[in-house]
């Protein structure tokens, strides 16, 4: 009869392990069906992935960087057009 309660703890630490690895499958289960969910969601908003918004980042930098480059420039010549009507 010493027995039984051992064998009695051993059948419930067993059923304890087996629902542990149960709970463990469900959760992973419910976490790749939510990821899937929302990456589906996501991809109906037509978001702009990083990597474009970086290029197009990186052009406007450098257009307006050449923009300012040319206000400069048209400045410069319209002040020697300024100083040349003012020769004549």
């Amino acid at each position: 009869m010493s027995n039984e309660p051992n064998r009695i703890l051993d059948e419930l630490a067993k059923m304890i392990m087996d629902a542990a690895g149960v709970a463990k499958g469900m959760r992973q289960e419910v976490e790749t069906i939510l990821r899937f969910q929302l990456e589906h969601a996501l991809n109906k908003l037509d978001l702009v992935k990083r990597d474009e918004f970086e290029m197009v980042r990186e052009m406007a930098v450098k257009t307006r960087a050449e923009s300012e480059i040319l206000k400069r420039r048209i400045e410069v010549l319209e002040m020697q057009l300024k100083k040349s009507a003012e020769i004549l």
